[in-house]
């Protein structure tokens, strides 16, 4: 059975881990405690407790050995409107249904089959997707995680995804413009779920596009190498069974902060959980 685009995310999240040493575990695990509010939700950079910023502190948590409480996890959801909300959050939203599951049965094999099914929600009831575009690449992904997460069989073909894509190789969000690493880590990620994960032209256009120093830039004009573009085209990268050019573990450590997170850049000094994400999943992306 081939498993879910979560499985395969939390999969390489654990990898992550595993490169961890006691202090650096400790640190990041503090840090991620820090970033919980009393109703067990998880704080966006303003200090605010956000569906999106819980879906990634949830999933560390498990992962991290963080407890949590499932009666306060129901309580939190059973807040949300999930008829209101745009597609990311409502991606978040399933995957905190399936989170608050995980925790509460304590069955890790979850992830690696349909939790249970429910009817999700049609692309076109959606009044905001990103890039206001639902067959774009990320759009896309999305779509496929919520089928996935929710128990339904994937459905749909990669065909539309030609539209998306760039004379020379790579992918685009909007029907005009350069390729994004975002995109066309979404457009693989797709196409591999779908059709079977098989080397392509695209594929080596994401590899050559890593910088020397390790990191991916988000375009190539972008100024300088980040640690979200790093990771996913590192995930998927790992999905096509593919290694990088150039070796990653110092552009990743680069990243990490004295005090546990990581940067998005080399000019922040913030972090959040998000990116402590993203930094466990380059460091697992980063093994094959």
């Amino acid at each position: 059975m081939r498993h879910t685009l979560s499985a395969k995310l939390f999969n390489t999240l654990q990898k992550g881990k595993e490169q961890l040493g006691k202090e650096a575990l400790r640190r990041i695990t503090c840090f991620v405690e820090s970033q919980q509010t009393a109703e067990h939700a998880f704080q966006d950079k303003s200090g605010k407790a956000d569906l999106y910023y819980t879906s990634f502190g949830w999933m560390l948590s498990y992962l991290l050995g963080i407890r949590l409480d499932p009666y306060k996890m129901h309580c939190y959801l059973s807040q949300q409107d999930p008829k209101q909300l745009d597609l990311v959050h409502y991606a978040a939203y399933v995957r905190c249904r399936m989170l608050k599951e995980l925790v509460k049965n304590g069955k890790a094999g979850l992830w690696l089959r349909s939790l249970f099914p429910f009817k999700v929600r049609a692309l076109d009831t959606f009044a905001r997707v990103p890039h206001a575009d639902q067959y774009a690449p990320y759009t896309q992904f999305i779509r496929l995680s919520l089928w996935e997460d929710s128990g339904r069989k994937r459905k749909g073909t990669t065909d539309s995804l030609a539209e998306y894509r760039v004379s020379g190789g790579g992918y685009r969000n909007t029907k005009e413009g350069p390729a994004t690493t975002n995109a066309t880590v979404a457009a693989l990620a797709v196409q591999g779920q779908l059709a079977g994960y098989r080397e392509n032209e695209d594929l080596h256009y994401l590899r050559d596009s890593q910088d020397a120093s390790g990191g991916f830039r988000a375009t190539a004009v972008s100024p300088l190498p980040d640690l979200l573009s790093t990771a996913t085209a590192l995930f998927v990268l790992h999905c096509y069974n593919t290694r990088p050019r150039y070796p990653v573990r110092d552009f990743i450590e680069s990243h990490w902060l004295p005090f546990g997170g990581f940067s998005a850049t080399l000019l922040e000094e913030k972090s959040d959980v998000e990116y402590i994400f993203y930094g466990l999943l380059a460091l697992g992306g980063s093994e094959l």
